[in-house]
């Protein structure tokens, strides 16, 4: 199994840190404190407009009581439920 298409990734990640942020009561002001990032900078992955580094990965993912393997984690099981629910059909051949 490939990379997940372009954008995907992007956009996983933002939906899931959405939610992690969301279910804990925080604000996009508060994480981004918290993780000594730019209130603009969370919003921009949130939207899917940047891939955060690991370093994003693990200062985002102590104020949200994860470990960056926890949060890594969660959009890996993401991104395969929405291949499970979105398989790739191979096309017939001629």
């Amino acid at each position: 199994m490939g990379p997940p298409p372009k954008g995907t990734l992007e956009k996983t990640f933002g939906d899931v840190l959405r939610s992690l942020r969301n279910a804990r009561g925080m604000s996009q002001e508060t994480l981004a404190f918290e993780a000594n990032l730019d209130r603009t900078f969370i919003s921009m992955l949130e939207r899917g407009q940047r891939l955060p580094s690991i370093a994003t990965v693990l200062a985002l993912s102590g104020p949200l009581g994860l470990t960056g393997a926890d949060l890594v984690g969660h959009v890996e099981a993401a991104l395969a439920s929405s291949r499970d629910s979105h398989p790739v059909r191979p096309s017939a051949s001629r």
